[in-house]
């Protein structure tokens, strides 16, 4: 958000505030003399606005009625004075604070969404005061001028930049809405990803997500159902965002991922040492059956499960059934013997720049 309102210029719209006119408005009042000599000097006021300003860290936290998110938005500002009494220019330091409320508005069809339901500010943050010492003559002309500010600037805050708080917090919904929807390439295959409803639970907004599998095509060849396991995956570049995955989901990734295979390897000629090994194992069992085994006798792997990530309490492992057929010339057709192995690895999810990346240890 902290973003956006810098891409809608809200620096450059508080710079921008019309103080001079606003505090112009107003009549001093007070003790008549004294008073008409302040609004006599305060006609007289060359120049009032805001020389720098600056939007500081943004704040979250649920709103009072626990039904939404208070946005917090602190504004710091300084704002220089100028009157033919002095020859220097007055600088005065401004602190205020924007609220704006986040809530989920369903509409009559069903559809929720986000919203921004309030925008405003408070006197009770707001603190002005000179940023540096001045001669007393000019100090009551300074002090009437921020006692004028009081009430002035929270509601030109509000009347400026409100707008542009709403615009941008709508652009940064809509990216995140973008961002959550982009396709994720396995292989040839892609996964999808619909929004199915917002929902605000403390500080936190959560998007629950639908998702599907669809092949080179574009058609759907799998659709995911909630499952009570899912798998919570790091930050990406430290982005207060975080992503939730179904068992399913990952399953699917997966099983993709790593499809079932089959591979050829004529032991002799590739690992003749466990060739050897091999055949005098098998003759210390049948020396009959150890000469069966010809120079050009094959081993078959094959995957013909997809494998199945195992979530247990934060870690997560990829098990896969592997069968070895062992072939004792390249011209059999029957397999001299069939051996089952359930291979597992350690799964780590991690971060690489934009990308969120699947290793797995120890095959």
């Amino acid at each position: 958000l902290t973003q956006k309102l810098n891409d809608h210029n809200a620096i450059d719209i508080l710079q921008q505030l019309p103080l001079l006119s606003s505090v112009q408005e107003r009549p001093a009042g007070g003790i008549p003399v004294l008073g008409n000599v302040l609004n006599s000097i305060l006609k007289h006021i060359t120049w009032l606005k805001v020389t720098s300003a600056n939007i500081l860290q943004l704040q979250v936290d649920p709103s009072d009625e626990s039904q939404g998110l208070a946005v917090k938005i602190p504004l710091d500002m300084v704002a220089g004075l100028n009157t033919p009494l002095v020859k220097t220019i007055v600088e005065l330091h401004m602190e205020t604070e924007m609220q704006a409320i986040i809530r989920v508005n369903t509409s009559e069809s069903g559809h929720a969404h986000l919203v921004l339901a309030d925008c405003s500010t408070s006197r009770g943050t707001l603190r002005i005061s000179l940023l540096h010492k001045v001669s007393f003559l000019v100090n009551p002309l300074a002090d009437k001028v921020m006692s004028l500010l009081v009430p002035a600037l929270p509601k030109l805050v509000k009347t400026q930049l409100c707008p542009v708080v709403k615009a941008a917090f709508e652009d940064a919904y809509t990216d995140i809405l973008h961002l959550v929807s982009v396709p994720v390439s396995l292989g040839s295959d892609r996964l999808e990803f619909d929004v199915l409803s917002p929902a605000i639970k403390g500080n936190v907004i959560q998007l629950e997500l639908g998702a599907k599998l669809l092949d080179p095509r574009g058609d759907v060849t799998k659709w995911f159902n909630k499952s009570a396991i899912s798998l919570t995956v790091p930050y990406l570049d430290s982005t207060p965002f975080s992503l939730t995955v179904r068992q399913d989901v990952a399953n699917a990734a997966v099983a993709v991922l790593l499809p079932p295979e089959e591979l050829v390897i004529l032991l002799d000629y590739v690992l003749p040492e466990l060739a050897r090994r091999l055949k005098s194992n098998i003759n210390v069992i049948s020396e009959q059956a150890a000469n069966q085994l010809g120079p050009t006798q094959m081993v078959k792997i094959l995957t013909q499960e997809t494998p199945e990530l195992l979530l247990d309490q934060g870690s997560a492992k990829v098990a896969q059934l592997i069968v070895l057929e062992v072939f004792a010339t390249n011209e059999a057709r029957r397999p001299f013997f069939t051996l089952g192995i359930e291979a597992s690895s350690e799964a780590q999810f991690y971060t690489k720049d934009d990308r969120l990346m699947l290793n797995l240890n120890e095959i």
